[in-house]
């Protein structure tokens, strides 16, 4: 990697790839001013779409996505000599995901550098070695998940006056308001959760959490400045400053998308994090399926594959493993017309990604009861909240079911 890079991003999920490459496109830059078809990905007509008007506390917009590639995206824009370094996790089915978008942002011409940074315990001494000086040069540095350790550790290394942080789903929703009342960075499924061990190694790491945070909310007069580049419903506080991301590059890339006549579900890992119970699971999809017609789930990365099996046997849904992100898998088609999320991120994306399209999103609430008696406090407000902030979103209710047990 050339070290005099002037942006530099850090990726460790495939959400988090696809939306460094919405922020480059939002400021219009690309370091050859061509646009290369996309490999693998069947071209289709290009085709004007309406742009949702920005939230309160936004900058100005994204180019539209009519706009020819070479004039919207062209060299000598604010983002100019973007480099993505990519730290994958170890889980198969995410590391799959993300050397597909790390081929689709090569095809747009950018440098995209692989860095193992975990799977033993000298990775990440290696890796952070590796990409100290890199990390030290940028002007700017890009984060997708401001709660990773591994990503407040590297920046502990950052002396670029600009860093900005694109969505890792609706990590962002919590990332504003903590860093708003000022609290330490957590995650919030794990909130109150943890126990003995996991305080120890919580009070071990607290210096560098801290010193993320204090990264994160400059004061004024500090020349250093924060920017939030989202698509979730986010107020964010004192010195820091709000774009939208409204998926332009996903609208301008692909589709428009050929719709079914059937309803489509979206899975969630909400299970796998231990936050609803695999039951009660089941059984709000299978009562969401007979009544809503759905032939399709679209699974999450995360989700077992005994799970799905479960799934598939109770409800005879075709399970679809996405090869992308969800936002452009949608966009690609062939997609229903009615698709059908538990809170989660898409509630929040696919509303601008398939804007114009015909598409009805609907959100259907997580029940009280299908919490498991482990899942952290915060859990029930935080799920309510994703689904109260989601905009042009339908909602809809599977019905009490009861808890496993």
């Amino acid at each position: 990697m050339t070290p005099s890079a002037t942006t530099l991003a850090f990726v460790e999920s495939p959400v988090q790839l696809l939306n460094v490459l919405e922020w480059a496109h939002a400021y219009g830059t690309r370091p050859d001013g061509g646009a290369p078809l996309l490999g693998g990905v069947p071209s289709q007509p290009a085709r004007t779409a309406g742009r949702p008007g920005s939230r309160p506390g936004g900058t100005a917009g994204a180019p539209d996505a009519g706009t020819p590639r070479a004039a919207a995206a062209g060299g000598g824009g604010a983002a100019g000599g973007l480099r993505i370094v990519v730290l994958p996790p170890t889980d198969p089915m995410s590391r799959g995901q993300l050397r597909r978008m790390a081929a689709l942002a090569r095809d747009e011409g950018y440098e995209v550098r692989w860095q193992e940074a975990r799977g033993s315990r000298l990775a990440p001494v290696k890796a952070l070695a590796a990409l100290a000086r890199d990390v030290r040069a940028a002007a700017r540095v890009i984060v997708g998940d401001p709660f990773s350790r591994y990503v407040q550790l590297l920046l502990t290394l950052v002396g670029a006056e600009e860093l900005v942080v694109v969505d890792d789903g609706t990590a962002t929703m919590e990332f504003a308001a903590q860093t708003a009342r000022g609290e330490r960075l957590v995650r919030w499924h794990r909130i109150g959760r943890g126990g003995a061990v996991g305080k120890l190694r919580e009070l071990a790491y607290a210096p560098v959490s801290s010193a993320a945070r204090r990264r994160f909310t400059p004061g004024p007069g500090t020349g250093r400045r924060v920017e939030v580049f989202t698509s979730m419903p986010v107020t964010v506080q004192g010195t820091m400053t709000l774009r939208v991301n409204d998926f332009a590059w996903t609208r301008a890339r692909f589709g428009p998308p050929r719709l079914t006549r059937g309803t489509d579900l979206v899975g969630t890992s909400l299970v796998e994090t231990g936050v609803v119970d695999a039951a009660g699971y089941l059984e709000a999809v299978r009562v969401l399926t007979e009544r809503h017609g759905a032939t399709r789930y679209f699974a999450h990365r995360r989700e077992s594959a005994e799970k799905l099996r479960a799934l598939s046997e109770a409800t005879g849904l075709e399970i679809v493993r996405p090869d992308l992100p969800l936002e452009l898998v949608a966009r690609r088609g062939p997609i229903g017309r009615t698709v059908v999320s538990f809170p989660s991120t898409v509630v929040h994306t696919l509303p601008y990604a398939l804007s114009g399209t015909g598409v009805t999103v609907a959100v259907c609430d997580v029940d009280p009861a299908w919490l498991t008696g482990s899942a952290s406090p915060r859990a029930q407000s935080f799920l309510a909240g994703v689904t109260d902030t989601a905009r042009d979103v339908r909602r809809i209710h599977a019905g009490t079911v009861p808890a496993a047990g």
